[in-house]
């Protein structure tokens, strides 16, 4: 991936290493101790074979990152990254909404 991004005239190497960095760092952070890491947690405690488990895990994980790209490689042909932030900010928003009121309305 990388000698074909340099060969391509693309990405300058740096320039990988930053994106990628900043890529698994986010997503490292961000997944652990969420609800992810813990359906991983207990379906492996309940299960004899914890590298299956981890495969399934894995393989769920790179799909939705693989959707992430795609959606997010589609969404920036037609809006620009401060728009593209800003209807992010507000759907995390408008979830977070919700589970307060879903949390108060028991």
């Amino acid at each position: 991936m990388l000698a074909e991004a340099v060969e391509s005239g693309d990405k300058d190497p740096k320039s990988f290493g930053r994106e990628f960095l900043m890529a698994f760092g986010t997503i490292f952070l961000a997944e652990l101790g969420d609800k992810t890491q813990l359906s991983t947690l207990l379906i492996t405690a309940e299960s004899q074979s914890p590298w299956i488990v981890f495969a399934g895990a894995a393989a769920a994980l790179i799909t939705t990152s693989l959707l992430g790209v795609v959606i997010g490689r589609w969404l920036a042909r037609y809006l620009s990254p401060a728009a593209l932030k800003t209807a992010t900010g507000a759907s995390l928003l408008f979830i977070a909404v919700l589970l307060i009121w879903d949390t108060v309305h028991l």
